[in-house]
């Protein structure tokens, strides 16, 4: 069990299992956030050590709305993906609309992974929580970013934001994406 909150069960796909972060996840999330592309594709810098991975797994990650992203197949964690509390920053946000963000290890990219946790995951939402729409973004020169949202019911706002506190963000343009439930 995680600090601060109770054990949830594991939401399944076909390929791909979420579940929250382990202590013992502390050196697969450094090998792929120490790549540099990783992290500065979301927004965060790379990871210096396992101490400053297990560190963000016992204080980012620590929340009942963030998940290891695994694949069933190996029970390989590959990534993460969550909402709220883990993904703030300076998108356009409605009152209670929540901020989504994911991201995979580089090996994984391409491979209809995070299309897979995004859908997993908005259909959790769905069933359990009142919330009525949901608030991403991509950088501009993370096009791949934007298809897993499309693909997955974001439409495009209109609006860009720039967030300088976001690793490598510095004006750098931000696409606004937006998932009204009907």
């Amino acid at each position: 069990m995680i600090a601060g909150f109770m054990e949830q069960e594991t939401l399944e796909s076909e390929r791909i299992a979420l579940r929250h972060w382990q202590d013992a996840d502390a050196d697969i999330l450094y090998e792929y956030a120490r790549e540099p592309e990783v992290g500065e594709r979301a927004g965060w810098p790379p990871h210096q050590s396992r101490e400053e991975s297990l560190e963000v797994i016992r204080t980012v990650f620590d929340n009942p709305t963030t998940w290891a992203i695994v694949l069933k197949e190996t029970g390989k964690v590959v990534g993460a993906i969550g909402y709220g509390p883990s993904c703030d920053c300076a998108l356009p946000a409605r009152e209670g609309e929540p901020t989504v963000g994911y991201w995979v290890g580089k090996p994984y990219w391409g491979q209809g992974i995070c299309t897979e946790a995004l859908r997993l995951m908005i259909d959790h939402i769905r069933q359990t929580t009142a919330i009525n729409s949901l608030i991403s973004g991509h950088f501009a020169d993370n096009p791949a970013s934007g298809r897993v949202m499309e693909k997955c019911g974001f439409d495009p706002t209109g609006e860009t934001a720039c967030d300088s506190h976001l690793y490598g963000g510095a004006g750098k343009p931000i696409r606004v994406m937006r998932l009204v439930f009907s």
